[in-house]
């Protein structure tokens, strides 16, 4: 019997489904936190005594920047899903692009946008 070389149509559309699933909640959560630089939720502090706006103005920088990166991770990560997608449609999703193996279904499964095997991860390590 030979080797694997490409999961069949029926395992690329269970995580096609996974990855679908993903990207929805991945996007909730970019909302919410585009939402959250933009102040849509703001308590309204514009009246309160000027000395506790400016250390909460400190404060609130350093949350701002912290919100604005994990937004850009959370769009990253979105669009390697969406990247996933397309090898999906390519038949391609799941060969380790170092090895040219399938990738565990395991390692996919937890890491659903992962174009490494597990080997190939830690070779490069």
């Amino acid at each position: 019997m030979s080797e694997k070389t490409r999961y069949s149509d029926e395992e690329l559309a269970e995580f096609k489904a996974l990855i679908e699933k993903k990207i929805e909640e991945a996007s909730i959560d970019l909302e919410g936190l585009k939402d959250s630089l933009s102040h849509k939720d703001d308590n309204g502090t514009d009246d309160t005594i000027h000395s506790f706006n400016m250390m909460e103005d400190g404060a609130g920088t350093l949350s701002r920047e912290e919100v604005a990166q994990l937004a850009q991770r959370q769009e990253k990560f979105i669009q390697n899903l969406k990247n996933a997608l397309i090898r999906i449609e390519n038949k391609t999703y799941g060969i380790c692009r170092s090895t040219g193996k399938l990738i565990q279904k395991e390692r996919l499964r937890a890491v659903p946008h992962a174009t490494l095997s597990i080997e190939a991860k830690q070779a490069q390590g």
